[in-house]
């Protein structure tokens, strides 16, 4: 079962958040049947936005993270509430690459290339908090740990990972997220960046066995931590239902909607996230035009 963690040192200089997503990744990769590299760079978007969704104080806020790369993958998008429930697609599902000659791992920051992250609050408020930053790498981490220096001022550290099997099958799935506090020293911050640097990357750690309790002690080695008792159980989720299908085609405009039923006579609608489907006859069409303003 995935689960996610959170945790802050004694003294408060220290914050750290640890998500194990094997399930949510593979159920992601069922619907959008991605090929290896895309799963890897999804997977990872929607575990650092599952993380992200832990710093939600409402059950109406959510995060949205949105890449707009210039690589073979296209947009990718992820969105999750307070309970860390997400959902995402990618934009060219089956775009994938050689392995990176220089590393031999999958090459997502080539499947990515240069663009932005975009990153789009909704906090309940009139307006949305949106932050955009340059891609760094496109390998997804380093852009969300650049993203918090940059636009939220928050020395953060950010693992993400996802192991793919020769047949396209999600191994394991997680990542972390290690925030400095206002109050923490540079002696704090050095420390901290030397267990970063050192440490196997996610995906080892989870395929040896290791806990998301077992990993959030691990990379804050040397300081005391209590680890919060209430655990998020992250998973994807997808919102979309018959009556948000309805409201987005009224939303259209009665003449679009217009043209739809006389030149169409129905319409299909396939839901980005989940790909489902929902048709609408002649006849529903016409109660929608009905309704419209």
């Amino acid at each position: 079962m995935d689960t996610l963690i959170r945790g802050n040192s004694m003294d408060g200089t220290i914050r750290v958040f640890v998500a194990i997503t094997t399930d949510l990744v593979k159920e992601a990769h069922r619907i959008h049947n991605t090929s290896a590299t895309a799963s890897a760079a999804l997977g990872r978007l929607l575990t650092g936005a599952a993380i992200m969704g832990a710093q939600l104080k409402s059950d109406t806020d959510s995060t949205t993270l949105q890449i707009n790369g210039e690589g073979p993958l296209g947009m990718l998008v992820a969105v999750t509430d307070s309970a860390s429930h997400v959902r995402g697609y990618v934009t060219n599902p089956q775009a994938d690459l050689p392995l990176n000659e220089k590393t031999g791992h999958l090459d997502v920051g080539g499947a990515v290339g240069p663009g932005f992250l975009s990153v789009v609050r909704d906090l309940g408020m009139k307006e949305p908090y949106i932050g955009r930053t340059p891609l760094v790498s496109g390998e997804i981490a380093e852009d969300i740990t650049y993203y918090y220096a940059k636009s939220e001022q928050t020395p953060t550290a950010v693992g993400l990972g996802v192991l793919v099997d020769t047949d396209l099958s999600i191994k394991c799935a997680g990542g972390y997220m290690i925030q400095l506090m206002p109050e923490a020293t540079e002696e704090t911050a050095i420390r901290l960046t030397e267990i970063v640097e050192s440490a196997p990357p996610i995906t080892d750690m989870i395929e040896n066995g290791m806990t998301a309790e077992d990993i959030a002690f691990y990379i804050t080695q040397g300081f005391d931590m209590l680890l919060d008792n209430n655990t998020a159980e992250p998973k994807y989720e997808c919102k979309c239902s018959r009556a948000r299908m309805e409201k987005a085609l009224i939303s259209i405009g009665k003449k679009e909607l217009r043209e739809i039923i006389d030149e169409q006579g129905s319409a299909e609608m396939t839901c980005r996230f989940c790909d489902n489907v929902y048709k609408f006859t002649k006849e529903e069409l016409e109660e929608l035009y009905n309704s419209a303003v």
